[in-house]
C-alpha cells in the first residue's frame, strides 16, 4: 500500500499536466482544498517520513479505498471491490501460494492469455514484473483494498493449494519439541530433518508446536465428510488453522493416540490419556481426549502450559481497590474463600496465582484437585482417582491428617466435600475453592442446596469472587468507533444512563491479531466480602435477591458489569465483549 499512497503523478491524456492524488481527491469532492492544506502541513510536520496518503488515512479524512480510487484513476489503472465471488480459486496457483500471501495479491481472471490481477500497490512496478515473470503471460492490473484482497483470499487459499507438510516444519529449528514417552526413560526427539520420519509424525508434532506459541488453550481435529481440519481455540474462540487431507484422519488419530498412551486399536467408545512435551526447554502438558463420530474420531488436545501458573495477581486485570481486597480476604488464617464462574473464565488460573503469593517455608499448602493443571513450586499437589475411590471427600479428609495451613480444593461438587471443607475452615484452616456460579453472592444459596446449613455457611465464608474474561482490543489496529443507536440504548440499560463513557474503541483487525481485532485476554471480577449485617442474613438462609441488596447496600460491592464498564472506559475492551458475557 505504500506505493499506492505517494503523492504519484499520471495522465489523464495525452495533453493533460500531471495530476497529483491529493488535488484528484479534492476535485472528485472526497476532501475539501482546506483540508488537503492541513494533511500537507502534518506531513511536512512529521518531516515527510509519511506519504500523503498515509497521512490523510490518520487523520481520517480518507479511506484506502478512496485514495486507490483516485491512485488507479490517476494512473489508468481500473479500481475494483473484490469479494469471494469474483475470484476463480483455482486461478490461484499460477502464483506461487508465498509470493500471493508476502505481497497480498490476488489473481483473479485468466482469460485468452491475460491475466487480470487486483493489488493493493497499483504504482509498484517492480512488483508488476514479478508478477509478469512468474505468470508467464500479460496482466491487467487492477486496484483493489488490501483489505478486500485478504478476506478473499483467506476464504479462498485453505484449498487452492496441495497440502505439503514439510513446508509447515521447515521454521522449526531442530529439537523444538521433545515426546515425553509415558513411563519411559528414553526421550523421542523432534527432528524435522530425520529422513526416518514419517509426514504424520511431522504434521501432528508441527500441530502441537504451533498451538504453543499462538497461545492456543484446545486443539481440535475434526473428521467431515471429504474434509478434515485442525483448530486452535485461541483468546477464548475458536479459529481454523488448516484443512489436512481427510485421508489423513485415521492415521493422525493413532498418532496422538500412541503419544497419549491410548488403545489405538479401540474407535468405538471415547479415550482420555495425556500427552507431555518439551518445548524450548519447558514442559508442556496435554489433556487429550477422542469421541467416535460419524466420519472418524474427533480428537480435542487441551494445552496446559505452565507459563499460566506463573502470571501474577497484579497481572490478571484486577482493578486497585479489589486486589488490595482480595489480597486481604485471602491473607486470614482461616476460613473458605471461592471463585466462581463458568468453565473457562480463568478460575484456576486466579487460585494458582493467589497460592503464588502466600507460598512461604512456614506455610503448609496442599491442593487436591482434578487434574493437577499446573506444577507450583513449593505447593503440594495431590490428584484424585475416581475410579480408585479417590474422591474429593476422601483426599481433603486425608489431607487434614497432613498438618495442613492452606488447602485448595478444585471444586465443591457435593455435600460431603462442601461440609469437610466447612469443617477445616472452621477448624483453623484456610480453604480455597471454585464453583460453577453466575455471580458472587448465587455461592452462598450455592453451598445451602448441596446441603451446608446456613449458619456454617456464615461463620466460615470470608469471600467469593466471581469472574469472566474478556478478550483484549488489539494494541496495534485499536482505533475508536461509533456505537450504534440500538447498542448505546443496551448499552445504557446495563450500565445506567449518564455513566460518562463517550469514547468507544475496537480493533480493526492486523495480521497480529490474525485479523480479529483481539490480542489476548483479561479479567473482570465482582467481589462479595460479607459484613456483620450480610452474615446475619446468611445466617437466617437469606434468598439471593437479599444478598444482592445487602451487599450493593454496603457500597463495598462492585459488579462484574461495573468492572467490565471500566475496562470498555479505558479502551481495554470492546462493548460487544462485555455483552457476551454480561446480560444487557
Amino acid at each position: 500500500m505504500a506505493a499506492a499512497l505517494e503523492n504519484k503523478q499520471g495522465k489523464s491524456s495525452a495533453t493533460a499536466g500531471p495530476i497529483r492524488v491529493g488535488d484528484l481527491l479534492v476535485s472528485r469532492g472526497v476532501i475539501t482544498a482546506d483540508q488537503l492544506t492541513q494533511a500537507l502541513e502534518a506531513q511536512r510536520a512529521q518531516g515527510h517520513k509519511k506519504l500523503l496518503g498515509e497521512v490523510l488515512i490518520e487523520l481520517k479524512l480518507v479511506t484506502e479505498e478512496q485514495v486507490l480510487e483516485s491512485v488507479a484513476e490517476a494512473s489508468g489503472i481500473p479500481f475494483a471491490r473484490v469479494s469471494p465471488k469474483l475470484a476463480d480459486p483455482k486461478i490461484l496457483e499460477i502464483l506461487p501460494r508465498e509470493f500471493i500471501e508476502k505481497h497480498s495479491v490476488l489473481p483473479m481472471f485468466h482469460v485468452n492469455g491475460k491475466l487480470t490481477i487486483a493489488v493493493p500497490e497499483p504504482s509498484n512496478v517492480f512488483l508488476i514484473e514479478e508478477i509478469q515473470r512468474l505468470a508467464n503471460c500479460s496482466v491487467q492490473i487492477v486496484a483493489a483494498s488490501s483489505n478486500d484482497i485478504r478476506s478473499t483470499l483467506q476464504l479462498h487459499l485453505p484449498q487452492s493449494n496441495v497440502f505439503v507438510i514439510d513446508e509447515l516444519v521447515e521454521d522449526i529449528k531442530d529439537d523444538a519439541l521433545t515426546l515425553v514417552e509415558q513411563q519411559i526413560a528414553d526421550l523421542s526427539n523432534f527432528d524435522d530433518s530425520a529422513a526416518d520420519q514419517s509426514p504424520v509424525i511431522k504434521l501432528v508434532n508441527y500441530i502441537i508446536y504451533s498451538a504453543v506459541q499462538e497461545r492456543a488453550s484446545d486443539i481440535h481435529i475434526e473428521p467431515s465428510d471429504k474434509a478434515l481440519r485442525v483448530r486452535y481455540r485461541v483468546d477464548g474462540n475458536l479459529y481454523q488453522k488448516m484443512t489436512p487431507p481427510y485421508q489423513m484422519t485415521p492415521a493422525m488419530v493413532s498418532r496422538v493416540k500412541i503419544m497419549a498412551g491410548m488403545d489405538i486399536s479401540e474407535r468405538r467408545v471415547p479415550q482420555d490419556g495425556a500427552i507431555t512435551v518439551m518445548i524450548s526447554k519447558r514442559a508442556v502438558d496435554l489433556r487429550v481426549s477422542t469421541m467416535p463420530g460419524k466420519f472418524g474420531e474427533k480428537v480435542v488436545m487441551r494445552v496446559i502450559d505452565n507459563r499460566g501458573a506463573q502470571v501474577r495477581l497484579d497481572k490478571l486485570g484486577f482493578s486497585f481497590d479489589m486486589l488490595a481486597k482480595w489480597r486481604s480476604i485471602v491473607s486470614q488464617p482461616n476460613g473458605i474463600v471461592l471463585v466462581t464462574g463458568p468453565t473457562g473464565s480463568g478460575k484456576s488460573t486466579t487460585l494458582y496465582a493467589t497460592l503464588s503469593e502466600v507460598v512461604d517455608d512456614a506455610t503448609n499448602i496442599s491442593t487436591v484437585e482434578d487434574p493437577v493443571e499446573y506444577q507450583l513450586e513449593g505447593v503440594n499437589q495431590f490428584q484424585t482417582n475416581e475410579k480408585a475411590g479417590f474422591t474429593f471427600a476422601k483426599a481433603l479428609r486425608a489431607l487434614l491428617r497432613q498438618d495442613p495451613d492452606v488447602i485448595m480444593v478444585g471444586e465443591i461438587r457435593d455435600a460431603e466435600t462442601g461440609k469437610i471443607a466447612v469443617q477445616a475452615a472452621l477448624t483453623g484452616h484456610l480453604v480455597v475453592s471454585t464453583l460453577h456460579t453466575n455471580d458472587a453472592p448465587s455461592a452462598v444459596t450455592r453451598l445451602f442446596n448441596v446441603g451446608i446449613e446456613p449458619y456454617l455457611v456464615a461463620a466460615s465464608l470470608k469471600g467469593v469472587l466471581a469472574q469472566r474474561l474478556l478478550r483484549k482490543i488489539c494494541p496495534q489496529c485499536k482505533e475508536v468507533v461509533e456505537l450504534p443507536t440500538q447498542m448505546r440504548k443496551a448499552f445504557d440499560r446495563l450500565v445506567g444512563a449518564g455513566v460518562g463513557v463517550d469514547t468507544f474503541y475496537r480493533g480493526v483487525g492486523c495480521a497480529k491479531c490474525r485479523n480479529s481485532g483481539y490480542s489476548g485476554r483479561m479479567g473482570i471480577y465482582e467481589l462479595f466480602a460479607p459484613d456483620d449485617e450480610t452474615m446475619d442474613a446468611v445466617s437466617r438462609g437469606a434468598t439471593l435477591q437479599e444478598l444482592r441488596r445487602l451487599a450493593l447496600a454496603s457500597g463495598q460491592y462492585t459488579t462484574l458489569a461495573a468492572d467490565g464498564i471500566e475496562k470498555v472506559r479505558n479502551g481495554i475492551t470492546t462493548i460487544e465483549e462485555l455483552f457476551s458475557s454480561v446480560t444487557a
